[in-house]
């Protein structure tokens, strides 16, 4: 039995997956979430063979829930689903450690091959990025030296108060959601905007725009 975990802010999506992937013998999808928060909460619980996380998601991004996933669940294998073909997101999420990246806009083909291949301890890709140039991402992803980064800098909190706050929540919403203090949600973006060098609350928003954290509106 192969078991799956569900990651998309669209219900209609989740629907469609599950049904896609349950028509599959052997295969079980035994949890969903709509956000990224509830996502590494569920995907840490269930403890799948797979997680499905879609990349632009409220609360926490799904390049964020790979980091936090392949830390705390090392035999989940992670594929990433994504309407970005771009190529900063592929080489992001792999550094991550995703070790599938597919295309929303490619068949249901595409992530039934990707769940295959990734249980097989296999990298893969689908359409329309190049087959070929698997090995390539991969050996990009790993060796590529980038310059420094200061979102690097952040902490899993600060990270989790920039998405909330760039979503338009308020400090009261975000502790709510967070389950702590206004106070400490203060400290936490006055931090995370002192390490990032911002200083108002459009150059968060731009910030988190810029880096593909939200979405544009």
């Amino acid at each position: 039995m192969t078991t799956i975990v569900l990651a998309d802010d669209h219900p209609i999506v989740r629907q469609g997956l599950r049904s896609i992937l349950e028509a599959e013998q052997g295969w079980s999808v035994i949890g969903e979430a709509e956000d990224g928060l509830s996502a590494v909460e569920v995907i840490t619980e269930r403890q799948p063979d797979v997680a499905i996380v879609d990349v632009m998601m409220p609360d926490l991004n799904g390049l964020e829930v790979v980091r936090r996933v392949v830390g705390r669940c090392p035999s989940t294998r992670v594929i990433v689903l994504s309407m970005h073909a771009d190529e900063p997101y592929v080489l992001e999420a792999l550094r991550g450690g995703a070790m599938a990246y597919v295309i929303k806009a490619t068949s249901t083909t595409s992530l039934i091959e990707a769940v295959r291949e990734v249980m097989a301890g296999r990298h893969y890709l689908s359409p329309p990025l190049n087959q070929r140039a698997v090995d390539s991402y991969v050996a990009r992803a790993v060796q590529t030296e980038r310059p420094p980064d200061r979102y690097d800098l952040l902490t899993h909190r600060e990270r989790e108060v920039l998405q909330l706050a760039a979503q338009g929540s308020t400090n009261a919403a975000i502790a709510e959601r967070l389950s702590i203090s206004s106070r400490t949600v203060e400290t936490h973006r006055a931090n995370l905007m002192r390490k990032l060098g911002l200083a108002s609350a459009n150059d968060l928003y731009r910030f988190a725009l810029e880096r593909g954290i939200v979405g544009q509106e």
